[in-house]
């Protein structure tokens, strides 16, 4: 039978158990050395190319939402790497001149984590500031059967396929 610690009542939640401190996955990384002392490699858990190879020289090569790219510009961001290349689970970085190792494997080991203890949210204010026009939502036209108003951004086809879709189930319920 176990004990309740004084300081919590029966019944509540172990806080070791529910609180979360950390939110995504971290990633298993195992960091070895290249051919030269210059050269880190690091051999992870996941696979970020598939089967294909990734070299990037700058973070300004390192575009797009492919894990690979991410992990990159975020190792070009530590100004400790001048060369990054991706092979499957395989990360392996060329050392800027000057430049050591120490906490490049936290990069890789925390690169899908989302949240980490400290971190504010930000408020709604924030992420409407930050959304670009395009996603926001367009002023819908008022349709010609005097009906609902139709979203521009639905294409016209689409309107007509529901509009047939909707006259059949009528005539169905009689």
């Amino acid at each position: 039978m176990a004990t309740v610690p004084a300081n919590r009542l029966v019944g509540e939640a172990d806080p070791r158990l529910t609180s979360v401190t950390y939110m995504g996955q971290p990633v298993a990384v195992q960091q070895k050395t290249g051919g030269t002392p210059a050269i880190v490699r690091f051999e992870t858990n996941r696979s970020l190319t598939g089967m294909g190879h990734e070299r990037f020289n700058s973070a300004a090569e390192a575009k797009g939402p492919r894990p690979a790219a991410m992990l990159s510009r975020r190792l070009f961001e530590s100004g400790q790497v001048s060369w990054v290349h991706v092979y499957g689970n395989i990360v392996t970085a060329g050392l800027a001149s000057g430049a050591s190792q120490s906490g490049l494997d936290t990069i890789v080991r925390d690169m899908y984590q989302y949240w980490k203890p400290g971190m504010t949210p930000p408020s709604l204010e924030e992420l409407l500031a930050n959304m670009p026009a395009e996603a926001a939502p367009a002023a819908a036209a008022p349709s010609a059967d005097g009906g609902p108003a139709l979203d521009p951004r639905v294409p016209a086809h689409l309107w007509e396929r529901s509009r047939l879709g909707r006259e059949r189930w009528m005539a169905k319920q009689g």
